[in-house]
C-alpha cells in the first residue's frame, strides 16, 4: 500500500463525499524481484518470437513466489502472454510488445463477449483468476487488429480502402465490407450476436472469432498503471468478474474505423477506480457491462462500486456508456471531471427489451463535452445494435407498443448529472424509454447545452431539470411526451412558452 503525506491511502481523495458506500482498493502486493526479458533469450527485433520467452518469463517468477518482469526498449513480437499471480509486466520506455497477427498462436478457449457465453480465440494478454497483478510502464501494447478486423468502406477515404482490397481478403456481395478471408465471411452470415453456427469447426471460425486484447477474468488486487494499448482485434481492455481494480494513466487508442473496437469494457467489476486515462477509439469509449440477456441474468453479477475520474475520450460512439449489456446490473458509479471531444454521443445508457438488469445509482459531474454529433446525453431504451449516428441515418423507429414487464425488461432509474458544459451537438438530451417501464428519477442540475436541437424525453418518470440552460439553433428547447412527474426549475429557457 502507498500511503499520502497525511499517511492515508493515495486514493482517499477519490473518495471524499462519495454518495455511496466503497471499500479503499490498494495497489497489488507484488514482491520487489525483477527479472528482464532478455534472460530468457528473447530478442527485440520485432521478426523473432518470443512466445516462449515470455512463458518462461513468468514461470520463474511464479516459481520464485511473484516479482516484476521487465521488458526493456525493442520491439517484441509475441503470441499470446498469460500473467501469474503476483507478478507485474514492466514496459520500459521505447517498449513495443506487438501481437503475431497469426491466428494458429492463438487457441480457441470458452469465455464470454459481448455478454454471452461463447467461444473466442486467446486473447493476446490474459489473467484468468489471479491475484495481485499489474501491467505498468511507458511502451505500448499493438494488438495487429487490422489484420482480424472487417472494415467498412464508407468509414475510410478511397486510398485505405485500395490499399486493404490490394492487401488480400474478400469483399461481401455489396462490395462495401472487406473481411479478411472468406471463412469470416461465411462465419459472420450464419452468427447470432457474434455467437457463430456452433456447427462450423474451429478452423472455419478463427478469424472471425477475434480477442479482445487485454482480458482479465475473474482476478483480484490488479492495477494497470502507464502504457498505451493500441490496434486491438476487437475489444481494448475487458475486465470481467474482477475485484478491486485501478487503472490508471493509460492511453488506449484505435483507428476510428475499428470494428468493435471498444476502449474500455468494465464488466461485472467490484471496487474499480479508473483515473486519468485518455481513449480514442472506434467503438464506445469507457463502457459499463454485466452480461447480455439470459447470460447475464443468469450470471447475476452487477457492476457495482466504480469510480472514474480525470480521463478523456476523443473519437468514439459514446464517452461514457452503460449499456447495452446490463443484464446482471450497474449499481453505484460516480463519474467526474471528464472531457468528450467530437464522440457519437457524450453520456449514452442503452438498452432494450429482452435484456433485464437494472441500472441505478449513477453520479455525474463536472463533464466538459464538445462537437458531440448526435446528442450530449442519451437515454435509448429501444436499442439496436446500431451506433446513434447510424440509427439516425437509417431512420429506425422504435417499437413504441406497450408490452408486460417481466424478468426480461432492463430499468434505469436514480441518475444524479450535475455540472455539465456541452458546447456543441447534434441534439442536446433524448431520453426514450419503455412504455411499460419508463425512465425514472432523472435529475439534472446546473447544466449547459448548446445544440442544434433540443431537448426530447419521452416516456419517463420524475424527471427534474434544475438551473439547465438549453440553446438549440432548431425548434423549442424542450419537447416531452407522456412524462409524469417533470419539474422545472430556476431555468427560464425551458419555460412553458419554449416547449413543446
Amino acid at each position: 500500500m502507498i500511503l499520502s503525506a497525511c499517511g492515508g491511502n493515495e486514493f482517499d481523495n477519490y473518495y471524499r463525499d462519495l454518495p455511496f458506500e466503497m471499500a479503499r482498493v490498494e495497489r497489488p502486493s507484488i514482491p520487489s524481484r525483477r527479472v528482464s526479458l532478455t534472460d530468457f533469450g528473447a530478442v527485440g527485433d520485432g521478426m523473432y518470437l518470443n512466445t516462449e520467452a515470455f512463458a518462461a518469463a513468468f514461470a520463474e517468477l511464479e516459481r520464485l513466489g511473484g516479482g516484476h518482469l521487465d521488458v526493456p526498449a525493442g520491439i517484441w513480437l509475441t503470441g499470446p502472454i498469460e500473467l501469474k499471480s503476483r507478478t507485474d509486466l514492466h514496459l520500459a520506455f521505447g517498449a513495443v510488445v506487438r501481437f503475431s497477427s497469426d491466428p494458429e498462436l492463438y487457441p480457441i478457449i470458452k469465455t464470454s463477449f459481448e455478454g454471452l457465453d461463447t467461444r473466442r480465440c486467446t486473447s493476446p494478454l490474459s489473467a484468468n483468476d489471479a491475484h495481485d497483478i499489474s501491467i505498468t510502464g511507458e511502451g505500448v501494447f499493438d494488438g495487429s487488429g487490422d489484420a482480424w478486423r472487417p472494415l467498412k468502406k464508407g468509414k475510410v477515404t478511397g486510398s485505405v480502402w485500395k490499399k486493404k482490397i490490394a492487401s488480400g481478403g474478400v469483399l461481401n456481395e455489396k462490395g462495401d465490407i472487406w473481411y479478411p478471408d472468406e471463412d469470416y465471411l461465411v462465419a459472420e452470415r450464419t452468427a447470432n450476436m457474434n455467437v457463430p453456427d456452433p456447427s462450423l469447426p474451429d478452423a472455419a471460425v478463427k478469424r472471425f472469432l477475434r480477442p479482445v486484447m487485454v482480458s482479465l477474468r475473474g482476478c483480484t488486487n490488479v492495477l494497470m498503471e502507464g502504457c498505451t494499448y493500441q490496434n486491438s482485434p476487437a475489444w481494448n481492455l475487458h475486465p470481467m468478474l474482477c475485484t478491486n481494480l485501478i487503472i490508471k494513466g493509460v492511453t488506449v487508442r484505435n483507428p476510428a474505423w475499428s470494428q468493435n473496437g471498444d476502449g474500455i469494457d468494465i464488466e461485472s467489476c467490484t471496487n474499480t477506480l479508473l483515473l486519468d486515462s485518455s481513449f480514442d477509439c472506434g467503438d464506445d469509449g469507457i463502457c459499463i457491462k454485466s452480461g447480455k440477456d439470459e447470460d447475464g441474468r443468469r450470471r447475476g453479477v452487477p457492476c457495482k462500486n466504480l469510480i472514474i475520474d480525470g480521463c478523456t475520450v476523443y473519437h468514439g460512439h459514446g464517452g461514457f456508456v452503460v449499456g447495452s449489456e446490463m443484464s446482471g446490473g450497474v449499481q453505484n458509479v460516480k463519474i467526474a471531471n471528464c472531457r468528450f471531444l467530437g464522440t457519437d454521443v457524450g453520456l449514452r445508457f442503452k438498452s432494450c427489451r429482452g435484456r433485464g438488469g437494472v441500472v441505478e445509482g449513477i453520479w455525474i459531474s463536472d463533464i466538459s463535452m464538445t462537437d458531440i454529433v448526435a446528442e450530449g446525453l442519451l437515454f435509448d431504451l429501444h436499442y439496436g445494435g446500431k451506433s446513434a449516428v447510424e440509427a439516425l441515418e437509417d431512420g429506425d423507429q422504435p417499437d413504441m407498443k406497450e408490452y408486460l414487464a417481466d424478468e426480461t425488461t432492463p430499468a434505469f432509474r436514480d441518475i444524479h448529472i450535475r455540472d455539465v458544459r456541452c458546447d456543441g451537438a447534434g441534439r442536446a438530451i433524448y431520453v426514450n424509454g419503455l412504455p411499460e417501464m419508463p425512465v425514472r428519477n432523472i435529475e439534472l442540475q446546473h447544466c449547459l447545452f448548446r445544440s442544434t436541437k433540443g431537448a426530447e424525453i419521452n416516456i419517463a418518470e420524475g424527471v427534474a431539470l434544475r438551473d439547465v440552460t438549453i440553446i438549440p439553433t432548431e425548434g423549442p428547447a424542450l419537447k416531452h411526451q407522456a412524462v409524469k412527474g417533470l419539474t422545472v426549475e430556476e431555468s427560464p429557457g425551458l419555460s412553458a412558452s419554449n416547449q413543446q
